[in-house]
C-alpha cells in the first residue's frame, strides 16, 4: 500500500508538535547538534535502526557534532506520516541533545 500524501494543514499541526522540524517544499527538516562526533555518531546508529525497521530511509550527513537531516516520501512525492513517524522517532533519540 502506498503512502499518502498529507496535506499542508495536517503537516503543519504535526510541526507544531515536532520542535526543531521545518517544512522545506516537499520534505520536513531539522539540524541536531550533539556535544561530540561520538554523540552524533550514535544517534545516526541509532536512527538508522529505526529507519530499517521502518523501510523508511532519511537523507542526512553528518559533519563532526551536526546532524542535518531531510525526510520525504519520495514514492508518494512528498511528506507523508512515515516522515512524521521517523521525525517523531528521531526526535527521542536525540533525548536533551540535538
Amino acid at each position: 500500500m502506498a503512502a499518502t500524501l498529507l496535506a499542508a494543514s495536517e503537516i503543519a499541526d504535526a510541526l507544531g508538535e515536532l520542535p526543531g522540524w521545518e517544512r522545506d517544499g516537499d520534505r520536513i527538516v531539522r539540524t541536531f547538534r550533539f556535544a561530540d562526533f561520538a554523540r552524533a555518531f550514535g544517534f545516526m546508529a541509532s536512527a538508522g535502526l529505526v529507519a530499517e525497521r521502518m523501510n523508511h530511509h532519511p537523507e542526512w550527513t553528518n559533519v563532526y557534532n551536526r546532524v542535518e537531516v531531510a525526510l520525504s516520501t519520495h514514492d508518494a512525492g512528498g511528506i507523508t506520516q512515515l516522515d512524521l513517524d521517523l521525525a517523531t522517532a528521531m526526535s527521542g533519540l536525540a533525548g536533551g541533545d540535538g
